[in-house]
């Protein structure tokens, strides 16, 4: 079978699709993916053969930052706003038609447009082009439900979802159509998730229902039976290898189990500051802490005794030696910490990161809130609260709940499969 995987954004975005392109692959299949340009390494790493598309991930992760600490700490500051959302949009927007192209190109011939969720919209109207089938990979729980706005009303929230959706639907429509009419097809009528759906597109979610209880039971068939186009798969990772590891598990057996500490491929805006904060609270604490820099440059800041900085890990590998996590609440960051069986402290930059908050605090494994109203004392604070025996108990019970990554990319690719087969019989 012929695969196309297309998807665009920061690493953790693309990891999730890679992690199904490598077992894929070791089925035998041709796979080929596209990713932003400053991420094809990592891919190819993984054993995919990858072609760049769109612009760097990196061009607006400043921009993304600065969104939504606005949008959580002054909305009313809308000038600053949209001056950071056209930063975000602009080069996508900008970057649509050749990033169609791009896809055009590479799904002549294939058998199964695999995407994610921020190219979802124009891979599915290349996938309608050829008239073959569309796969998603959803990370959180993208499609109308109750779950992920908790405190409001069930219907008011699944409302609010889809006006999220529509407004979205409206900014991209412009572009969108002029792709569409490129393709030979005629202008969008709804938002993208919305003809996904109607046309019975396999929506894949990578992520575990005890991740947000009650959901499946919410997106179930009208008879019942868990829908059958929204598997529930795991969450994906390729538990990549790094240099630092070997060094990691040696300083970590050297000592107590560490506060894991890392904020993902956005930068923090003073890494002097974070660095000080983690290393007062720690000490405060009795704690050790392990920074992950990622996205962050902290090569130019000292650093105490207790601390240690390395640029990546194997989250899998290393959360479980780990004491508690405290980091940006990423999709994929998130799961592997439940898996490890690990009290969390999220604090997030934006809504995604937000929703998994709000997933570990109704869990009762950790607590969040918004990085940019973090201080030394509430980080303290904190710490102590998830540190507690009750929260640890959870936190390992809950490990008990979540698959292990093999299955969680076997499950998928054989998914995958599947619509390609049930394809070709009709």
């Amino acid at each position: 079978m012929r695969f196309v995987l297309a998807t665009w954004g920061s690493r953790g975005d693309i990891e999730p699709s890679a992690a199904v392109g490598r077992e894929l692959v070791r089925r035998g299949h041709d796979v080929t993916m596209a990713v932003p340009p400053d991420l094809v390494g990592f891919t190819e790493s993984a054993g995919i053969e990858t072609v760049g598309f769109g612009p760097k991930a990196e061009s607006i992760l400043d921009a993304h930052r600065d969104f939504w600490t606005c949008f959580f700490s002054t909305p009313w500051r809308l000038r600053r706003m949209f001056r950071s959302r056209v930063e975000i949009a602009g080069p996508l927007l900008e970057g649509w038609q050749e990033m169609s192209d791009t896809l055009v190109k590479l799904a002549d011939g294939a058998d199964l447009i695999f995407t994610g969720i921020n190219f979802e919209d124009a891979a599915a109207n290349v996938a309608e082009h050829y008239d073959i089938p569309l796969a998603t990979l959803h990370y959180f729980p993208l499609r109308p439900n109750s779950r992920i706005l908790s405190s409001l009303p069930a219907p008011l929230a699944k409302a609010a979802v889809r006006a999220f959706w529509w407004l979205s639907w409206r900014v991209t429509k412009k572009v969108e159509d002029t792709q569409r009419s490129a393709l030979g097809l005629p202008q969008s009528t709804g938002s993208a998730p919305r003809r996904i759906t109607e046309r019975g597109s396999l929506e894949i979610q990578a992520y575990d229902e005890a991740c947000f209880p009650g959901l499946a039971e919410e997106w179930a068939d009208p008879d019942g039976r868990p829908a059958r186009n929204r598997p529930f798969v795991g969450t994906l990772t390729l538990g990549l290898a790094t240099d630092a590891d070997a060094d990691v598990v040696s300083w970590i057996d050297a000592g107590t189990p560490p506060i894991y500490f890392g904020f993902g491929s956005i930068p923090v805006e003073s890494p002097a500051d974070t660095v000080a904060m983690i290393s007062s609270a720690c000490a405060r604490l009795g704690e050790r802490a392990l920074i992950g820099a990622a996205g962050s440059d902290f090569s130019k800041v000292p650093v105490a005794d207790h601390v240690k900085v390395v640029s990546t890990l194997n989250y899998p590998a290393i959360f479980p030696r780990c004491r508690a996590l405290v980091h940006h609440g990423g999709s994929s960051t998130t799961p592997i910490g439940m898996r490890a069986g690990v009290p969390q402290l999220i604090l997030f930059w934006d809504m995604v990161h937000a929703v998994y908050g709000g997933a570990v605090k109704r869990l009762k494994v950790g607590t969040a809130r918004r990085f940019s109203t973090a201080t030394e004392e509430t980080l303290v604070a904190d710490l102590r609260a998830i540190l507690a025996p009750d929260y640890v108990a959870r936190a390992r019970e809950l490990a008990t709940k979540i698959t292990e990554p093999a299955k969680s990319a076997a499950s998928a690719a054989d998914l995958l499969e599947m619509a390609v087969r049930t394809q070709r019989v009709e």
